[in-house]
């Protein structure tokens, strides 16, 4: 864990910590204006929670339809429309993600819809280079579509049929080893791509349409991968609707924010500097940067990480502001922690906005290079220099605006807040390969 509080030492080169009252204004600053009550930003946060949570069940279902239209009709162009979809329902859940590490109904959760990286074997034939055998791990490559009954550690797993229990309540996590990621949205990028052989060089997953066709069948065992694919489909449009419904009137999660006015705002600020900072700057960009390793980014199978790493920077900005615009174009917004900050201190809610949009700014060009030079996974390869300082500077956005984040708890007088850390900022000496 990473604490951040009053003389934290997360500072970047040149930068210099604004204490509560300080002077030091940008241009245009405002005056202090009345803070709204902390009640009324903690509704905002939750209605924001229950429709981002509302849109990507949407998205999820549609993606459910897609995949029910591939395996009846598996084709090439069924096969790209599923994966589109699967692209689309990655927009909205992102931006959850800036609910995680303060709830813990929403950590408790989050490990079935988005853990990786994954040990794919578990699930699927995989490449020769894959290899066999983890000393760390005995279901590495168990197969399961392959092997309706599985032998590990002496004991007979019975999988003749691909079921939601076989899926969440043995394979998931299997053996304690959190690489065996068996259900949630990985599993299904897996499912529909394949593994991406390409290392740093361009290209995704290439998995043929015929893995799902039951006449014509590659890659062996169809009927079983087309259970599989819908199961675990199915799990995750349930997962999502219980989620959404936890932030409903009458929902657990929502119920566990309004309870107390200083623990909900804990809540909200450990999860926007843990997200800023160890999560995303760390986990998800900073290690992989560091050992040029492609298995390493984050939708490591579909190349759509340049869009994932977006959407959770967008998350923060959401959260902040108190405002979400929905797939609908709607927006849900009301009185946000941006107006409590800003009723203290003018200077640091100005701060906090100038850092979310530098880091908005970086994101964005990290994924128009995306879209127009290279992959994610390019731009992190070793010998990279341009697309490895694309990485660079936004990883130090989300450094910087993680810093901001922690003055704008000062300001507020939350005491005890710790930030996720990663070793990959905090102890890099740690981190092989370099």
């Amino acid at each position: 864990m990473c604490a951040f509080g009053p003389g934290s030492a997360l500072l970047l080169p040149g930068s210099a910590l604004l204490l509560p009252g300080s002077a030091l204004l940008l241009p245009g600053s405002a005056r202090a204006a009345e803070a709204p009550a902390v009640k009324d930003v903690l509704a905002t946060y939750s209605d924001i929670a229950e429709a981002v949570y509302g849109d990507s069940l949407t998205a999820a279902r549609a993606l459910r339809a897609a995949i029910d239209t591939l395996v009846k009709t598996p084709s090439a162009d069924s096969l790209a429309a599923a994966r589109q979809a699967w692209i689309a329902a990655r927009v909205p859940y992102m931006q959850t993600e800036a609910f995680r590490f303060g709830n813990p109904i929403v950590d408790a959760w989050e490990g079935r819809v988005n853990s990786w990286p994954l040990d794919e074997g578990l699930i699927d034939y995989v490449a020769e280079a894959y290899g066999g055998d983890n000393p760390e791990n005995e279901y590495y490559a168990a197969n399961v579509i392959a092997n309706p009954t599985l032998k590990v550690a002496g004991q007979t797993v019975d999988a003749s049929k691909i079921t939601e229990s076989l899926i969440r309540d043995t394979l998931q996590e299997a053996g304690g080893v959190e690489a065996n990621v068996a259900s949630g949205y990985h599993a299904i990028e897996f499912l529909l791509w394949g593994q991406d052989l390409n290392g740093t060089e361009p290209g995704a997953g290439d998995r043929p349409a015929t893995d799902y066709d039951i006449k014509a069948c590659t890659g062996g065992h169809c009927d079983r991968r087309i259970a599989y694919l819908t199961t675990v489909t199915d799990l995750l449009v349930e997962d999502l609707d219980g989620m959404t419904k936890q932030w409903g009137k009458d929902g657990e999660a929502r119920g566990f924010i309004l309870k107390g006015e200083t623990a909900g705002l804990t809540a909200i600020f450990t999860g926007l500097g843990s997200l800023s900072y160890g999560e995303l700057a760390g986990e998800r960009m900073k290690l992989g940067l560091m050992i040029h390793d492609p298995e390493e980014e984050h939708d490591c199978f579909s190349d759509n990480t340049h869009n994932t790493h977006y959407g959770d920077a967008l998350g923060i900005r959401n959260v902040y502001l108190g405002s979400y615009t929905r797939t609908d174009g709607s927006v849900v917004s009301g009185p946000s922690v941006s107006d409590l900050v800003k009723a203290k201190s003018p200077e640091t809610d100005e701060h906090v906005r100038a850092a979310l949009d530098l880091t908005m700014g970086k994101m964005t060009a990290l994924v128009a290079r995306a879209n127009t030079v290279e992959h994610y996974d390019q731009m992190i390869g070793l010998g990279n220099a341009e697309g490895n300082a694309v990485v660079q500077v936004t990883i130090d956005a989300l450094i910087a605006q993680a810093k901001e984040i922690e003055r704008a708890i000062a300001v507020l007088n939350l005491k005890g807040i710790k930030f996720e850390g990663s070793d990959s900022l905090d102890a890099p000496d740690k981190v092989g390969g370099q």
